[in-house]
């Protein structure tokens, strides 16, 4: 498996993310669907990868500055066909390192508090992430679950 910082310009890209967007708005009401679209995840404060075994994109991940100490992990998201495969761990670990590289102190995240998805939830928990209250832009919201992690040489690495 190969990650690399992506562009967004490619059609496996968009269908990838399509397919991201289209999850979330079925599982969550409009106004708890925080994933970026592509237009979004262009904008100079985002830096977005993604995750190739050959030429089949398995996944993707996304790091937002939030400030010069503090990054939020976005559009994580693996292709059906790839799920259980470890692609999820294997963006999380690339993201964090990337966030330790640029001397971010902490680390955040939104995603969902409903069940369908308890297996992200338990990702995140596996890292050390902790349950936080809103951060950024964000408000609270019963279909929200926010986490937090604090980076540093103890820092725990999954």
């Amino acid at each position: 498996m190969l990650i690399r910082e992506d562009d967004l310009r490619g059609p496996e890209i968009a269908a990838l993310l399509e397919a991201h967007l289209d999850l979330m708005r079925s599982i969550s009401p409009p106004e708890s669907v925080h994933a970026l679209d592509l237009e979004a995840l262009r904008a100079p404060e985002v830096t977005f990868w993604t995750l190739w075994e050959g030429a089949a994109l398995l996944g993707c991940g996304a790091l937002k500055q939030l400030d010069p100490t503090h990054g939020e992990i976005k559009s994580m998201h693996t292709a059906a066909a790839a799920r259980g495969r470890g692609v999820a761990r294997r963006m999380v670990e690339h993201i964090l390192a990337a966030a330790r590289a640029r001397g971010y102190r902490r680390l955040s995240l939104e995603t969902g508090a409903t069940e369908d998805f308890a297996a992200a939830r338990g990702l995140y928990s596996r890292f050390g992430f902790t349950a936080c209250g809103p951060f950024a832009d964000y408000v609270p919201d019963p279909f929200s679950a926010f986490m937090t992690l604090e980076l540093g040489p103890a820092a725990n690495a999954g």
